[in-house]
């Protein structure tokens, strides 16, 4: 007998329950939700023109009516999708914390979701020399933005940290150069049209520069030698939700929220994953004297860390101010903006700019288990996301290798140093190299890690690139209007001795192949490979290892290049299917050189007369890599695998060690010339400045 049940119908409140933050269209109106602590009057500006010079309705919020502990919030049936809003406030000042409230300030949401401002990059839009934002048309203003783009079809590829390769690269620069031949260069959709061709390179894994909402124009003074100055590199954040709208093709007024997802559907519908380079350590309001833009009209003293005596701010990042990480509210705040971008713009995982400030609490000191750390790491919405930490900061706060949580990944500061150190002769050391070269077990190696903690690089956006290295022996960064004094001094790079471009054939032949060298050691490592875009055909920055404001072409990629270094990118793109298709380059526990089961070590050394390497010597020795599937924990056997590397200026003769399988098989090369192989060769003669990979099938 069915027992009749009573379903008691519950209707919903007319007036929408004020979470979450931000504003949210709903069946009637728009819904605005803020945090603020320590304020005590706020009002809600509408516009209904991106430029308009002041709005069209007001709201005042009153302590009674709108606020609930520290939340403000109101429902205005009128908005709508399309309109613009801004915030004003005043409040009191938190006992000695600097007073920044200011009701003739206009403020943006923190939660905005699209920013509208200039119409397209580098516009100077009535910008005035030392004049900071405060209200009027140019101010720039949230979008109202309704969540409802068709992500159907679209699955992530959720590609092993394994199996990955980070390719990192620039939306702007990446297709604006001309040789792009794209139809919307410097645009979202300028890098869907280049999809197909960082597939066929093999990368995996997209690591964008910062692409949350940034000014490019902040640097901008007019009539000196700063007017051309752009932020290119967007290390400058003004809101942490919106993609920033001057990528977009269509416009600055919400499109960009489309166009990015546009991006990223189309990215992974070519199996390819997008990871954010995101900058929560600081913002773009700077140090004392700064803009404001939010956070410090908001509640200054909760969103920054305060030097003690309440009126300044503490400068942990070399940009002014330092983010207070680990207070509640902020540690919500970077929550809810990753698990955001993950759950509304499908982004597959974020590398953090200066993470060790995560380790720092309000006063600067440092963390031994800091829980904004934890929470990403075991947050339910980012469990299958990549997260590698810039394990440092500006203060000298260096975590390569002791990053506090077992979860992220780390770039591998130590492997970029010494492997170009081993390769440029600026006293790298066998064993330093061999360290790297078999996933850092120095840095790594402790209780619950394995090698999927260390992203090696040699280069990345910040430093010279993979032509310079092997071009240069000092930086030029004058065009950057600091007399060269910016930039690192120390890059372990050689000219090889001529500064710069050369007709020089020795000397560029000597320089290709040593491009060859390093991006054969990254790709051969174990760990996780990450590869600067254009590296793969010898893009030049002229000698700048700090290009953070050249929006030109010293920082775009000049594509004519593929044309001219074609063997480098095939090189390139050989040396990734290699690593594809060899789980013995992959494997995720640390090599210790020990015997296995079958009676073989994971790893073995060997110098050229086929005895142990001389680790105070030259710098000639191989490496043989046991591909048996009870060695690299994979479902099927590989092949063993020989490495032999000759950083000498003269050819060396390796004896080579004994095939546990059929004979050796040459696979890879750096030398211009593929070297006269015979299957059964007890010897190899490796060229000057040289690597040789062979395989023994089983």
């Amino acid at each position: 007998m069915r027992m009749k049940t009573s379903i008691r119908r519950h209707l919903l409140p007319s007036v929408p329950i004020p979470t979450p933050y931000g504003a949210h269209v709903v069946e009637e109106g728009v819904q605005f939700t803020l945090f603020s602590r320590h304020a005590t009057r706020v009002w809600l500006m509408l516009f209904d023109a991106p430029d308009a010079a002041a709005p069209d309705q007001e709201y005042e919020l009153t302590v009674e009516n709108n606020r609930i502990g520290d939340v403000w919030h109101i429902h205005v049936k009128d908005a709508r999708e399309g309109q613009y809003y801004l915030y004003r406030m005043d409040g009191v000042n938190p006992g000695s914390k600097l007073h920044c409230y200011n009701p003739d300030q206009w403020l943006l949401d923190p939660y905005a979701l699209a920013v509208s401002g200039a119409p397209k990059w580098g516009s100077t839009w009535d910008l005035k020399a030392g004049k900071h934002p405060k209200n009027g048309a140019k101010f720039p203003k949230g979008v109202i933005i309704r969540d409802d783009y068709d992500w159907a079809g679209d699955h992530t590829p959720r590609i092993p940290l394994e199996d990955a390769v980070i390719y990192e690269t620039h939306v702007r620069g990446f297709t604006v150069h001309p040789s792009a031949r794209v139809k919307h260069p410097g645009t979202y959709r300028g890098l869907i049209e280049k999809i197909p061709y960082i597939r066929d390179l093999g990368v995996t894994s997209v690591e964008l520069l910062p692409l949350q909402e940034f000014n490019e124009m902040e640097y901008y003074v007019e009539k000196t030698n700063r007017t051309n100055l752009r932020n290119f590199w967007g290390y400058s954040t003004l809101a942490f939700f919106a993609p920033n709208g001057r990528y977009a093709a269509d416009g600055v007024h919400g499109q960009q929220v489309r166009e990015f997802k546009e991006m990223v559907k189309a990215m992974h519908a070519a199996g390819m994953e997008v990871i954010l380079d995101v900058v929560f350590n600081h913002t773009a309001e700077g140090g004392d004297g700064g803009p404001t833009y939010s956070f410090r009209g908001i509640d200054n003293s909760i969103y920054y860390m305060m030097e003690n005596d309440g009126q300044h701010y503490r400068n942990y990042t070399g940009c002014g101010n330092t983010v207070n990480c680990n207070h509640p509210i902020v540690r919500d705040f970077i929550l809810n903006s990753l698990r955001y971008w993950v759950l509304h713009m499908h982004v597959d995982g974020f590398r953090f700019d200066l993470a060790s400030i995560f380790a720092r609490d309000v006063n600067g000191d440092v963390l031994p288990n800091p829980g904004v750390v934890e929470l990403i790491a075991e947050d339910p919405v980012l469990r299958e996301t990549k997260l590698i930490a810039e394990a440092w900061d500006a203060a000298g706060l260096y975590q390569v290798g002791s990053f506090p949580n077992v979860r992220w990944s780390e770039w591998n500061g130590r492997y970029r140093d010494d492997v170009r150190a081993f390769w440029n002769g600026a006293g790298g050391k066998l064993g330093d190299f061999a360290t790297r070269l078999t996933g850092s077990a120095d840095l790594y190696d402790h209780p619950g890690q394995t090698s999927l903690k260390t992203i090696n690089f040699v280069t990345c956006h910040d430093g010279f690139t993979l032509r310079d290295i092997v071009s240069y022996n000092e930086k030029h960064n004058l065009a950057n209007g600091e007399k060269n004094r910016d930039g690192d001094d120390h890059n372990n790079s050689n000219n090889y001795g001529h500064e710069g471009s050369t007709s020089d054939p020795q000397i560029n032949a000597t320089r290709k192949r040593q491009q060859k060298n390093l991006m054969a050691s990254i790709l051969l490592s174990q760990g996780v490979p990450m590869i600067l875009a254009g590296d793969e055909f010898s893009r030049t920055q002229n000698g700048s290892n700090n290009a953070y404001c050249q929006d030109n072409e010293i920082s775009w990629i000049d594509w004519s290049l593929l044309k001219q270094h074609t063997d480098l990118y095939k090189f390139t793109k050989d040396a990734i299917a290699f690593r594809r298709s060899h789980p013995a380059l992959r494997q995720i526990r640390f090599l210790d050189g020990q015997p296995r089961d079958d009676g073989w070590p994971d790893v073995k050394w060997y110098g050229p007369d086929g005895g142990d390497p001389d680790w105070d010597g030259a710098g000639s020795l191989a490496c043989l890599l046991n591909g048996r599937k009870e060695v690299t924990e994979r479902e099927e056997d590989d092949d063993d695998i020989l490495l032999v590397f000759n950083r000498s200026e003269k050819p060396v003769t390796f004896r080579l060690p004994f095939s546990r399988g059929q004979e050796w098989t040459q696979a890879l090369t750096t030398e211009e010339k593929k070297p006269t192989w015979r299957r059964g060769q007890k010897t190899f003669k490796a060229d000057r400045l040289s690597v040789n990979v062979f395989t023994s099938s089983m």
